[in-house]
């Protein structure tokens, strides 16, 4: 099942667009390409400024000119060791372009400088997070909690790691105390309801509910909602559901295929399914479920040349990918 991975990260915070220095201010209503023209005059005349080095980053960050961000951030730091907001920034900085070793040597250096620092603690944790450093992020998250047992943030990424590990009771646990701590926070509610729904649980359904009073173009809950009707053989139910994601989003690879599958397999509508499976291949042509489902309902139509040509297209996407394997034996 797809679904956004987490709504919570910090690692860009938000980039004000006016930038200070010498009591001399661009005005609010500058764009940022001359605000940055504004800061290279500043520069050329201070090149030993570091915060005029530190607000330039900031605003290439906001342009996702990460380069040039860690470039500026790192004379920064040249200049300024002891400055904590550098390092933190050039943590982001790192990690934005990939590189997580030295997005943690910055952050451990912010914490040298500052070593009760939750900000940093929390985007280590973060870090940790998403390289899969379970162990780590959760060290980390627990320094943030152990201060600030509310911390919103370090409690969902807590409960997240738990329900990716399977601690499914600990998730819930957690995930219950944001929603509690948190009415108006909708990713915890969709995760309680991703959480549920994977259990068939009818719970599942009042916490996607939540989530989607809090904010009714969320199709990850649409989408955990449709599947949970879908496992429990309600496949009206599901397309209907199906129907409204694609309302909101017309590429919704997942939505297309599955009306597909339900076409396919609950309804015998090959033709129909075919053309669901084909518009999520358009969507994503590396789907490669929805390759080997076309297949299969060209198979069932009797139409071998075109089920082998989606078989034989799916193993070019993995070539040990099993049901396509046994569809192009089927077909031969």
């Amino acid at each position: 099942m797809k679904r956004r991975i987490l709504y919570i990260i910090l690692f860009l915070p938000l980039l004000m667009a006016t930038v200070g220095c010498h009591n001399d201010r661009p005005a609010d209503d500058m764009t940022d390409e001359e605000i940055l023209n504004v800061l290279d005059i500043k520069i050329h005349k201070h090149p030993k400024d570091d915060n005029l080095y530190y607000d330039r980053a900031k605003i290439y960050l906001k342009l996702d000119r990460v380069n040039d961000a860690i470039a500026d951030l790192s004379r920064a730091v040249s200049i300024n060791d002891k400055e904590i907001k550098y390092h933190m920034l050039l943590g982001d900085a790192y990690f934005a372009n990939g590189d997580v070793e030295h997005s943690y040597k910055s952050l451990q250096r912010a914490l040298e400088l500052e070593p009760e620092s939750q900000e940093a603690y929390l985007k280590l944790g973060e870090i940790a997070y998403y390289s899969r450093d379970y162990d780590r992020a959760m060290d980390n998250l627990g320094k943030v909690t152990a201060k600030d047992p509310q911390n919103r943030t370090a409690l969902f990424m807590k409960g997240f790691i738990y329900k990716e590990t399977g601690d499914t009771a600990n998730a819930i646990q957690l995930l219950r105390k944001v929603c509690d701590l948190y009415p108006d926070y909708e990713p915890a509610f969709e995760e309680l309801g991703m959480l549920f729904a994977s259990r068939h649980d009818p719970m599942a359904l009042e916490y996607l509910g939540t989530a989607l009073r809090i904010e009714p173009q969320n199709t990850n809950a649409l989408y955990g909602m449709a599947m949970y009707y879908q496992e429990l053989n309600k496949p009206e139910k599901a397309e209907e559901i199906y129907k409204q994601i694609l309302d909101i989003n017309d590429n919704h690879k997942e939505a297309w295929h599955n009306r597909g599958y339900i076409e396919m397999f609950t309804y015998g509508d090959y033709p129909e399914a075919i053309n669901y499976l084909t518009r999520a291949i358009q969507c994503d042509s590396s789907f490669i479920e929805a390759w080997t489902n076309r297949g299969c309902a060209y198979e069932l139509m009797g139409d071998k040349q075109h089920a082998r040509e989606d078989f034989q297209s799916a193993l070019q996407l993995d070539h040990t990918f099993q049901p396509a394997i046994d569809g192009l034996s089927r077909v031969k």
